[in-house]
C-alpha cells in the first residue's frame, strides 16, 4: 500500500507539473504517455504471437504531437491518421512477421490508444484545456473511488462478468452519482458555465470513463494479462492508468464545447 501511495503522489506531481507548466509540456506529456501505451500494447500482443509494426504507432503519435504544437488544422490531423493506416496495412504486405493479423492490430493500435491520445494533445492546446482536463480528471478519479466503495458495499449485479468480474452495476451507479459533487464544485471554479452544464459534464464524462476502464479490461482479457506492465509500482502500466481518461477527457471537451457554442 505504501508503494502504491508513493507512486500515486509522484505520478500526480509529474502530471500536474507538466500540464500546468506550458502548452509544449502538456503536449509532450500526452505524447510520451501515448508512446508508452503503444509500446505496452505491442509488447503484450507478442504473447499471442501477433507482431505489430510498432514504429507506425510511434510515428503517428509523434507526428500528431508536432501538428498539435503547430496548431495545424483538423484536416492535417486526419491526413496523419490516414497515413498511419496506409503504412500499417503496407507493413503487413511487406513484412512476413507482421502479415495480416499484425497489420490489422497495428491499425487498431493507431486508433486505440493512439488516436485517443491525439485527441488529448489537440484538446491541450485549445482555450478550453484547463476546465476540460480539471473537470474530467476530478470527475473520473472521484467516480473510480466511489465506484470501488459502492461495489464493495452494495454490489450484487455484475455489469460485465466476462470482462471485469469485480465491477457491479451498483458500483458504477455510485461512481457516476458521486461525480455530480465534482460538477457542483466546478461550477464555483468555472463561473462561465451554468451549474447544470458542470453537472452534466461531470456525470457524462465520468460515465464514459467507466466505459474506458472496461474497454481496457476487454483488451487485457483478450491478451490474458492482469496489467499491461509494471512501469508504475502498485498501479501497473501507463495504459492501466490512462484507460478511463482516454474516454472521459474528450467527452468533457465535447460537452463544454457544445455548451459554449450554443448557450
Amino acid at each position: 500500500m505504501k508503494q502504491r501511495v508513493t507512486s500515486a503522489i509522484v505520478l500526480l506531481a509529474v502530471t500536474f507539473g507538466c500540464i500546468l507548466l506550458s502548452e509544449p509540456t502538456r503536449v509532450l506529456f500526452f505524447a510520451v504517455a501515448g508512446l508508452l501505451c503503444s509500446y505496452e500494447l505491442s509488447r503484450n500482443l507478442e504473447k499471442l504471437e501477433i507482431y505489430c509494426c510498432a514504429w507506425v504507432m510511434y510515428t503517428h503519435v509523434i507526428l500528431q504531437a508536432v501538428l498539435a504544437l503547430l496548431h495545424a488544422e483538423a484536416v492535417f490531423c486526419i491526413a496523419g491518421l490516414s497515413l498511419a493506416i496506409y503504412l500499417a496495412m503496407f507493413s503487413g504486405i511487406l513484412h512476413k512477421k507482421v502479415s495480416g493479423p499484425g497489420a490489422f492490430y497495428t491499425v487498431s493500435g493507431v486508433a486505440y490508444p493512439g488516436f485517443l491520445f491525439v485527441l488529448l494533445m489537440r484538446i491541450s492546446v485549445t482555450p478550453l484545456w484547463r476546465e476540460t482536463l480539471l473537470m474530467a480528471a476530478a470527475a473520473t478519479w472521484v467516480c473510480d473511488s466511489f465506484a470501488l466503495f459502492g461495489g464493495m458495499r452494495f454490489g450484487k449485479h455484475k455489469i460485465a462478468p466476462l470482462v471485469s468480474p469485480h465491477k457491479t452495476v451498483e458500483g458504477c451507479v455510485c461512481g457516476a452519482l458521486s461525480s455530480l459533487v465534482v460538477g457542483f464544485v466546478m461550477s464555483f471554479i468555472f463561473r462561465d458555465y451554468p451549474l447544470w452544464v458542470c453537472l452534466v459534464t461531470a456525470f457524462v464524462s465520468s460515465s464514459l470513463g467507466q466505459i474506458g476502464d472496461l474497454a481496457e479490461s476487454l483488451v487485457k482479457r483478450m491478451i490474458g494479462v492482469k496489467d499491461f506492465s509494471n512501469l508504475i509500482p502498485g498501479h501497473g502500466g501507463m495504459f492501466d492508468r490512462a484507460d478511463s481518461l482516454l474516454f472521459s477527457i474528450p467527452t468533457a471537451y465535447l460537452c463544454l464545447h457544445l455548451a459554449q457554442r450554443f448557450l
